[in-house]
């Protein structure tokens, strides 16, 4: 099983991947872990990439498709994975269909999570007062105003998506605002009608 998860920051999209991940027996491919794993290396591409994703803006296309592509050359990607946060634009949606295509391999279907994105800027208001009030550090990138500036940069770069997947035929919805086990419990059965769901 070959997925992406589509959707704005916040919604859910860790969550769900991570409850996919023990069904179908696949990993979990967070671009954002990756990309976080390469800023903690110390090389220059990844002291560049912490750099921007700090600013709350996007890496870059080739930065992005250079890591994953490296990661999806690792055995244990060979039954399965779930793209978390990858592609965010058509460029790399494109990048992955030849890389998948080279391999011999294909997407089983992109899962859009819709969410209500005031929602979600109330809840991330709500996490960081708890945090504080904890005393506990509250990440550069996880803030009101970085997750509005994400918002806006996925509405801009990775929206086009849900569009280029409609045309492919691969993209299927559901309710984000659900709770969570009902949005695993909708994702499961929509994947359960794929007439290629389950295949090596």
């Amino acid at each position: 099983m070959r997925l992406i998860l589509l959707g704005p920051p916040g919604a859910g999209k860790g969550t769900q991947a991570r409850r996919l991940l023990e069904r179908f027996g696949i990993i979990q491919l967070s671009t954002g872990d990756l990309l976080r794993e390469a800023a903690a290396t110390g090389t220059s591409a990844g002291l560049k990439a912490h750099e921007i994703m700090s600013r709350g803006e996007l890496v870059p296309d080739d930065m992005v498709v250079a890591i994953v592509a490296e990661r999806l050359s690792r055995p244990d990607c060979a039954k399965g994975f779930i793209l978390d946060g990858f592609p965010r634009t058509v460029g790399q949606a494109e990048a992955l269909y030849r890389l998948l295509h080279d391999k011999g391999l294909s997407l089983d279907a992109v899962v859009q999570i819709k969410v209500d994105e005031d929602i979600l800027v109330q809840r991330v208001e709500a996490r960081v007062k708890e945090m504080e009030a904890r005393g506990e550090t509250v990440r550069a990138d996880d803030t009101p105003l970085v997750l509005r500036r994400r918002l806006a940069a996925y509405h801009a770069q990775t929206e086009p998506l849900v569009d280029y997947y409609l045309r492919k035929g691969l993209l299927v919805s559901v309710d984000g605002m659900l709770p969570i086990d009902q949005v695993t419990a909708e994702i499961e059965a929509l994947l359960a009608k794929l007439p290629r769901a389950g295949a090596g």
